[in-house]
């Protein structure tokens, strides 16, 4: 990706909270500092992964990212530690029992100990254990709504739209324009459901990567010389049930997944 033409464009990325984690006193100096490259864009603890590696060009950058966020996964299973599992699994829509506290991710279980060990019949990474973390220790458990909201009405969703809809919502009309069977295999393999047209799409998909936190699917046809179009929606409690960059990593790691099901299937992807 092109480096940053100036400090602001890496301010738009940041949380903005000032929070001081990084060591400078504001995010805006933190930006200036990045810019000007006396710290790397990976050093802001609050600053999702996908997004620290997509403006992360030089290769031990890259592997400073990769390190980073090992690092930020053991800071979080770190805090289950101190965790009331069972109060924990009331709020997330998860059950506890045999000590530990198992929710349901993607349709598959997905358990923690108190000790802040995983056990789950999916694999492991980032994009699915930061955000399920995240939602076990900072969720407030809302129940959906059913009104849904593009991620860029999110709170602070609107200025990391752009890399969203880039890695997300294109790479995700990607393979829906070449996968016909990719809705229905949703629906089969990943525990969703087709529901009546939202929003006058042709095809609404919705799935459940987290109890608490639906993602909708929405996808228009090609017609009458107009290309086709994908776009994803989130309840309009999802800002307040997870943070927004795990949300982004849902989003990200989603549209991965497709595209690796859809060359699975022998289909060329563009990259």
């Amino acid at each position: 990706m092109p480096k940053p033409q100036n400090a602001m464009t890496i301010f738009k990325l940041l949380d903005k909270s000032n929070c001081r984690q990084c060591g400078e006193k504001t995010c805006m100096a933190f930006a200036g500092a990045v810019f000007t490259g006396r710290r790397p864009l990976s050093e802001c603890p609050r600053l999702d992964r996908n997004i620290i590696e997509a403006y992360s060009d030089d290769p031990q950058n890259r592997h400073d990212v990769e390190q980073n966020r090992d690092d930020f996964l053991e800071q979080l299973k770190n805090q289950i530690k101190g965790v009331d599992l069972k109060a924990a699994a009331g709020r997330s829509g998860g059950r506890y029992e045999d000590n530990r506290l198992t929710v349901k991710v993607m349709g598959k279980d997905f358990s923690i100990t108190p000790a802040g060990v995983f056990s789950t019949d999916i694999h492991v990474n980032s994009w699915v254990a930061v955000p399920f973390l995240n939602y076990i220790l900072y969720g407030k458990g809302l129940d959906p709504t059913g009104d849904w909201r593009s991620f860029r009405e999110l709170t602070c969703g609107r200025e990391q739209y752009p890399l969203f809809q880039k890695r997300c919502e294109e790479q995700m009309k990607q393979v829906a324009d070449g996968y016909t069977d990719l809705f229905d295999d949703m629906v089969q393999m990943f525990s969703g459901k087709q529901v009546d047209p939202q929003f006058q799409s042709d095809i609404s998909v919705v799935l459940q990567p987290l109890p608490k936190m639906p993602i909708m699917v929405c996808y228009w046809l090609p017609e009458e010389g107009m290309q086709s179009s994908l776009n994803v929606f989130f309840d309009q409690t999802a800002d307040q049930n997870l943070d927004i960059g795990s949300i982004f990593s849902l989003g990200v790691g989603l549209a991965q997944m497709f595209t690796r099901l859809a060359r699975r299937h022998g289909l060329a992807m563009a990259s």
